[in-house]
């Protein structure tokens, strides 16, 4: 398969007007694709609150795509709340959802009028209680490591859920409003019964709360449903069909608010990191060739890490008859530990060179957002945001 097959002909086409000027690295973003992700995903979900997690992809871009839909915000920092309410967004449609934060940094939130706070811990709890009275809580739960995630998410965030009980009657005592619990199923998510699985841990928490009167209405299930790269994933309507049988068969009697908060699988496959052949070696002569290019792990492929998000690769000299052979691929950083993918070998053609170019597809998430500011002396990954249905409408038009 080509760049041009995947992408399909009319965005392959815009692509390339884009492509071929640009200085690499530089990831190229189409909000066309980011826009009918979030179509879907609110149709897939009619009664849920969409928050897009914005440490996903931060440009002014996507947030204004996503405030434009009627979408809400997970905010992980003061500079993430920053950047969403210069563009215009109301507190009313943000969350504090980071459960690791400064106790100034909760009195920064509180004081822009934000009233949604995630927490874990008798220690946050407290926190918010001096730093925002009277502030809306919900408690993250520990899940289950499950096979289906490559990048999982779990004992750093989030308690067990005898823990969560008490927390969420600690936090009616220090005066907060407890809504309810979330927990996250890890992200890239293909076991489509991960969660029912959280479902059945965030059930004995509400019916421990009903116990001790307080009537929990909140249900926020984090993010998890995935972008499209190697590895197949099932459609979101297969996820909506599976979450809203688990949501009925443990719930049904009881009205919540569902939130979702969807990374990747807004702004995964609207991008395509555009990068360089920088040297095509050998270790041995008779060893693999390994292909260095101009984007690695500190220039925003850091999900790379231990090979767990592999990427759709193309290269400009893909052609259906092409010779080819497994590679290494490596990045062109004076670090040992910037190699992409050793262990997993990707086939590319034997008449790769030095100032050929590679495409990586599914790039949108988690790439700009992880760059690093400096290291050898490399910029941040560059971004470029363009609309290929805006396009196509002039090109039709004219």
């Amino acid at each position: 398969m080509t760049l041009a097959s995947h992408l399909g002909a009319p965005r392959h086409a815009i692509f390339q007007q884009h492509a071929e000027t640009i200085q690499t690295p530089c990831l190229l973003v189409d909000l066309a694709i980011v826009r009918k992700r979030y179509e879907q995903l609110a149709d897939a979900f009619p009664t849920g609150n969409i928050y897009y997690a914005v440490k996903a992809n931060p440009s002014k871009e996507v947030i204004r795509l996503v405030r434009d839909q009627g979408g809400c915000f997970d905010i992980a920092s003061r500079y993430e709340l920053d950047k969403v309410m210069a563009e215009g967004v109301a507190a009313s449609r943000i969350s504090f959802g980071n459960t690791i934060k400064k106790k100034q940094d909760i009195a920064y939130f509180y004081q822009k009028g934000v009233r949604l706070f995630a927490s874990d811990s008798i220690a946050d709890l407290k926190h918010i209680a001096e730093a925002a009275p009277g502030a809306q809580v919900y408690i993250r739960v520990l899940t289950e490591d499950r096979p289906g995630a490559d990048w999982p998410l779990s004992r750093k965030f989030g308690c067990e859920p005898e823990m969560a009980s008490r927390l969420i009657k600690q936090a009616r005592e220090l005066g907060l409003w407890p809504r309810g619990v979330s927990f996250h199923v890890g992200s890239q998510q293909r076991d489509l019964d991960a969660w029912a699985a959280a479902l059945d841990r965030v059930k004995t928490i509400f019916d421990a709360a009903w116990r001790d009167g307080i009537a929990l209405d909140l249900i926020n299930m984090g993010g998890g449903l995935p972008g499209n790269y190697l590895h197949s994933t099932p459609k979101i309507r297969e996820y909506a069909n599976a979450i809203e049988a688990a949501l009925t068969d443990r719930f049904k009697h009881v009205p919540v608010k569902l939130i979702l908060e969807p990374g990747r699988y807004l702004v995964a496959d609207a991008g395509v990191l555009v990068t360089e052949v920088v040297l095509v070696s050998k270790k041995r002569d008779e060893g693999a060739r390994w292909v260095f290019i101009d984007a690695g792990k500190f220039g925003g492929l850091i999900e790379t890490l231990d090979e767990s998000i592999k990427y759709p690769i193309y290269t400009n000299k893909d052609a259906d008859n092409a010779e080819t052979d497994a590679v290494v691929l490596a990045g062109p950083t004076c670090d040992s530990a910037d190699i992409l993918y050793e262990k997993f070998r990707y086939q590319m053609p034997l008449s790769l060179d030095a100032g050929d170019r590679i495409y990586i597809v599914g790039t949108g998430a988690y790439t700009t957002s992880y760059s690093a500011v400096e290291f050898n002396g490399f910029p941040p990954l560059a971004a470029f945001y363009y609309d290929s249905e805006a396009v196509q409408a002039v090109s039709a038009a004219a």
